[in-house]
């Protein structure tokens, strides 16, 4: 029998209320010449997800489960892609849902445009009032500094997408996900692409709908991770992809600097005070623009406090990365090795 032409890799550890319909709708493809296989690398899991994993691998033979001694994205990544038999390979998430041509406009978008990585843009969906509110404000161009994969519209070349579809080769060939990154594995392999000289593409036929965090600490915390985490990368190329990346720490860097300053220093508690009625101003202008039409406007009271999860989280944990590497660089603490959801 033929093998699978698609290998779909799926990192997985405690997913049990959502982990059925996730296979469900990734197994669901359509206009895919072949058939799929999908490889779940389950990190563990101690909630009942591994027994449901086998049990749906035993009831259909393109289901693969494989354990993840090392628990992170990367290390369930890199096991998923050594196990794929298929010549190309597609990441899914088990906290999205897919299109049911999602990977069939993957292959044509990887074959068409000669690029090395191709994706769709970072659509979401919400339920309950603030995953709704953080589906908006994520979304928006203010809280990402416009990264192009959260605009929903865009096609053409981007440094980064939303999860991926590559050839194996290609994989093999830059040296796979960094296992020494919790987060933003994805982030620097993107950039590991760019840099051998390869391209990445974006077309918004390649739809997939994200459902973000459902709280404000959830959130900040997600941010926290990703700001520390990027350190470790820029630290790595010695380059930030963008320079998105360093403004959030430097805006939380001015801060820690100016409030001490404040109480000895009339010129500091100045400049404190207006940088942040600036900051507010700008939350509420972009809050109001982000809850401008009439279904939105219920989301205003906390859209602001949304987009300040944003960037104080990435802030703080860009500057807790910066101090991290100075105390212990080959070490990272509990707060921002433990992957939160």
């Amino acid at each position: 029998m033929a093998g699978p032409v698609v290998s779909v890799i799926v990192p997985c550890r405690n997913e049990r209320a959502t982990i059925e319909r996730s296979v469900a709708s990734m197994l669901a493809q359509h206009g895919v010449p072949g058939e799929i296989e999908l490889v779940v690398a389950d990190g563990r899991s101690d909630d009942g997800t591994r027994e449901i994993l086998d049990r749906l691998a035993q009831v259909d033979h393109r289901v693969r489960v494989i354990d993840n001694p090392g628990l992170i994205v990367s290390t369930a990544l890199n096991l998923a892609v050594a196990a794929a038999r298929a010549d190309v390979i597609v990441r899914m998430d088990t906290h999205s849902e897919y299109a049911g041509d999602y990977v069939a406009n993957c292959l044509e978008a990887l074959q068409s445009t000669g690029a090395l990585n191709v994706g769709g843009p970072a659509l979401t969906r919400g339920d309950g009032y603030f995953q709704c509110a953080n589906a908006l404000a994520y979304q928006s161009p203010f809280s990402v500094g416009g990264a192009r994969f959260h605009d929903p519209h865009y096609e053409g070349w981007v440094d980064t997408v939303t999860y991926g579809c590559w050839h194996k080769d290609t994989l093999l060939r830059v040296g796979l996900f960094d296992e020494a990154l919790v987060r933003n594995q994805d982030d620097e392999l993107n950039l590991l692409l760019i840099r051998s000289g390869g391209r990445i593409w974006q077309t918004p036929r390649i739809q997939s709908w994200y459902r973000p965090r459902a709280s404000w600490s959830a959130l900040f915390k997600q941010y926290l991770q990703y700001g520390y985490w990027k350190v470790r990368v820029i630290r790595k190329h010695k380059v930030p992809a963008s320079i998105r990346h360093l403004v959030p720490g430097l805006f939380v860097a001015a801060l820690i600097a100016l409030m001490p300053a404040a109480f000895v220093w009339p010129a500091a508690r100045w400049t404190l005070a207006v940088i942040v009625l600036s900051y507010a101003s700008v939350l509420l202008i972009a809050s109001l623009v982000i809850c401008a039409r009439k279904e939105r406007r219920k989301y205003f009271v906390v859209m602001p406090a949304v987009l300040a999860a944003y960037h104080l989280g990435y802030g703080v944990g860009f500057i807790a990365g910066l101090f991290g590497l100075l105390r212990a660089p080959s070490r990272a603490p509990r707060a921002f090795s433990n992957l939160t959801r």
